[in-house]
């Protein structure tokens, strides 16, 4: 690990304005990503502008029926918090469904969506990887790539997205907030992450010096048909395979309204409404899931190892439909 020199935050405003001054300047809340990565040399920050103190930690109702996250709110005190449970059931599910109890009584909302992917190349300072040093190459492509995307991927990244709060929040519909010199500003859920594109090393839409301050919750949290399905080696403390988070809104058994977000296949929660809508009038019985998991698929290529990973989706996608539609939410 490098040297580096360390203050605290009073308030949002002190926050922005050292970590704009100050060059190679990151913020740490949890710190359960950053840490593990500023001992291996994968980030080497100059300095670190501890956020914690941070008036951030509440969650609040919204005049809309909606629900406001603050970023630093763990993970552990977002999927516990009775607004959570009771308004937003699904998001509860896909937090338990990650990390270990101990992580995510550290872990921040706002952290979890600017967390790093897990794959073992841009862990690696022997291998070459465009993320960690742009303009390298992606030993992935022709590597072990098992645990790798297979939609949205580009010739110069293949990586994933670790995040299962995330896919809970994309389905949900969920708006980012943050704040930087420039003021105040809010990032759909949809537009946060990016696609690798030819700048894989850029993960978000967050500016350099902006900090995320909330995450707010429309009122309608689909509280009574949903689930999270989380695929993955096993059953505890793994990343997603492929992970599901799937909501339905039914008249009788038909469907007004759908939301599927897929984790574990892309370099950014994915979710495709085109999909979704050929969901919506259909009965919602299991012959009328695959062509809406065919659609959400459409595009996806395999690297060798992970090809498996197109038809599990799939099927994933189906199984979560299905457990939504007949209310078992537990995978």
């Amino acid at each position: 690990m490098h040297n580096f020199s360390y203050s605290r935050a009073g308030n949002v405003a002190e926050a922005i304005r050292e970590k704009t001054a100050t060059s190679g300047a990151m913020f740490i809340a949890g710190g359960t990503n950053l840490l593990d990565l500023m001992k291996i040399d994968v980030l080497t920050p100059r300095h670190l502008i501890d956020i914690t103190h941070l008036d951030l930690n509440k969650i609040e109702d919204l005049e809309d029926g909606g629900l406001r996250l603050g970023a630093l709110v763990t993970n552990a005190g977002t999927a516990y918090h009775p607004a959570v449970t009771t308004r937003y059931p699904l998001l509860s599910q896909a937090i338990l469904a990650g990390a270990s109890a101990q992580l995510r009584n550290m872990a921040t909302d706002g952290g979890n969506l600017l967390q790093r992917t897990r794959c073992p190349y841009f862990y690696d300072l022997a291998t070459p990887c465009n993320k960690r040093q742009p303009g390298t190459g992606c030993s992935a492509l022709k590597g072990y790539n098992r645990d790798h995307a297979v939609l949205g991927t580009s010739d110069h990244c293949i990586a994933t997205n670790p995040s299962d709060m995330g896919v809970a929040l994309l389905a949900l519909d969920a708006r980012v907030n943050v704040s930087g010199p420039a003021g105040e500003r809010t990032i759909p859920m949809a537009e946060f992450h990016r696609l690798p594109g030819d700048t894989p090393h850029l993960d978000h839409n967050l500016q350099a010096d902006e900090i995320i301050t909330s995450i707010d919750l429309p009122a309608h949290g689909f509280t009574q048909h949903y689930t999270y399905l989380k695929v993955r080696d096993r059953r505890s403390y793994a990343f997603a395979l492929v992970s599901v988070a799937a909501a339905l809104d039914l008249d009788g058994d038909v469907i007004r309204e759908a939301r599927v977000a897929l984790g574990g296949v892309a370099h950014k929660p994915w979710r495709l409404p085109a999909a979704e809508a050929l969901l919506v009038g259909q009965p919602a019985r299991r012959e009328h899931f695959g062509p809406a998991a065919a659609a959400l698929l459409s595009g996806a290529r395999g690297f060798g190892y992970n090809d498996f990973k197109i038809e599990l989706a799939q099927r994933a996608v189906v199984r979560a439909l299905s457990l939504a539609a007949h209310l078992a939410p537990e995978s």
